[in-house]
């Protein structure tokens, strides 16, 4: 086996270095802009006035930063060569937000928002896969260019990880659908003018079948945004939605109906992986950080690296990132092979286990750096509020655990991978 990383993908991220260097730090520097970075980030990012929303300069930088990296070809890598992309591949997407993050906190990755130089576009991807004719012709180019999208209105107050018991409810009138229920956790709605919601249309709850995904006008009458939620990390832009007798037409519906689940679980495993390897890049800048002060810090005339108080937790970090990164770069390579669904235990595996290592490097780099290291003079307390969360909203871990015993004991069935015999 050959563990390398392919000499291409190492040639593109020299090529991305380069372009972070000549076009994303000067405008990281340029009017004050180090301030959505440095000790200031959480109040620059911010908007107090307008109850924690996302700051309109800040937002306004990230996307000036998605310009200027889609004019060089990089923003749609993992898009086909007929939409401007590069054929990317899950392996490729997996080594560069590991590479990415462990930059430590920049304009070119910034995952607090899903932000990156490098972009996901799930929306334009569900389209592409999903969409009608009809949508495509109204979606595509809007969403390849950034100008309109769409929020997910997935999780509700009383069901979190079960979608399959949403109390949401979608009935048909004629060639309408009145949709009663709401949502929580709904990203993205201070700027959204759909929102993508699950509603059960037929079946019972626990049924997978039976939910249907709709696209709904912000702006349709019923539609309530109640609350954006705070959160550990602020800005928020988390929303809770309720849908009061919310009237859309038939053609509304997005991947078929009663077939919504299938419409997001189709990228979840891509997702994941990818919010993985961006979990171990972080988790690795805390170690490297953490490996660096310490050899410089002398307190009581010698350096803190000769203590083994300091290196032996280090070197647990250091261990598990290096055993964690050979399976991200399988996984990934697997669902390149294989099909995406052919290592959903992997997936698994490695999400819970990244975001877990995250939060722990976070709070042994603030551990080393003692004041410091608590203050928000270092970036360690924003990575670990930040990474905090992805131990939740990704299918918390309990729920991915639950994963892997399902597929071990035999409750849950994976496609096999043709020509890979599993032990």
């Amino acid at each position: 086996m050959n563990f390398d990383i392919p000499q291409e993908l190492s040639d593109y991220l020299i090529e991305l270095d380069d372009f972070i260097e000549r076009e994303i730090k000067p405008l990281e520097q340029q009017d004050d802009n180090i301030r959505f970075f440095d000790y200031r980030r959480e109040d620059a990012r911010t908007d107090w006035d307008r109850g924690g929303l996302p700051n309109e300069e800040w937002e306004a930088l990230l996307a000036e930063a998605r310009r200027r990296a889609d004019a060089a070809g990089h923003y749609r890598y993992p898009l086909p060569k007929e939409l401007g992309g590069k054929d990317g591949t899950n392996l490729g997407m997996a080594i560069i937000r590991e590479h990415f993050a462990a930059k430590g906190l920049g304009l070119h990755n910034d995952l607090q928002n899903e932000h990156s130089i490098v972009g996901n576009n799930v929306g334009l991807l569900l389209m592409m896969n999903y969409g009608t004719d009809q949508q495509k012709d109204e979606w595509m180019d809007d969403l390849l260019n950034g100008r309109r999208g769409f929020a997910f209105g997935i999780t509700e107050p009383n069901h979190g990880s079960d979608a399959t018991h949403m109390e949401t409810t979608a009935v048909r009138d004629g060639d309408e659908w009145v949709i009663n229920g709401e949502k929580i956790w709904n990203t993205g709605m201070h700027k959204a003018k759909y929102d993508m919601i699950m509603a059960r249309t037929s079946g019972k709850a626990g049924d997978g079948a039976g939910i249907t995904a709709f696209l709904v006008p912000a702006d349709t009458e019923g539609f309530k945004i109640e609350a954006f939620l705070w959160t550990f990390n602020m800005p928020t832009d988390h929303a809770h939605v309720s849908l009061k007798n919310v009237r859309v037409p038939h053609d509304a519906i997005f991947g078929g109906e009663g077939r919504g689940l299938g419409v997001v679980q189709h990228f979840f495993n891509e997702n994941r992986i990818r919010q993985a390897a961006s979990s171990l890049g972080a988790a690795q800048y805390c170690i490297n950080e953490s490996v660096a002060y310490a050899n410089e810090r002398k307190p009581f005339g010698k350096p803190l690296s000769i203590n083994q108080g300091i290196q032996f937790p280090l070197a647990e970090l250091h261990t598990t990132a290096e055993m964690l990164r050979a399976l991200i770069h399988k996984t990934a390579w697997m669902m390149d092979e294989y099909g995406a669904f052919s290592v959903s235990d992997k997936v698994s595996m490695c999400n819970y286990q990244a975001n877990r290592l995250c939060c722990d490097a976070a709070d042994r780099a603030m551990q080393v750096h003692g004041g410091m290291g608590y203050s928000r003079h270092k970036p360690f307390e924003h990575i670990y509020r930040h990474h905090r969360r992805y131990r939740i909203t990704e299918g918390a871990e309990e729920i991915q655990l639950r994963r892997v015993a399902g597929y071990m004991f035999g409750f849950m069935k994976q496609r096999a991978p043709k020509g890979v015999v599993e032990s």
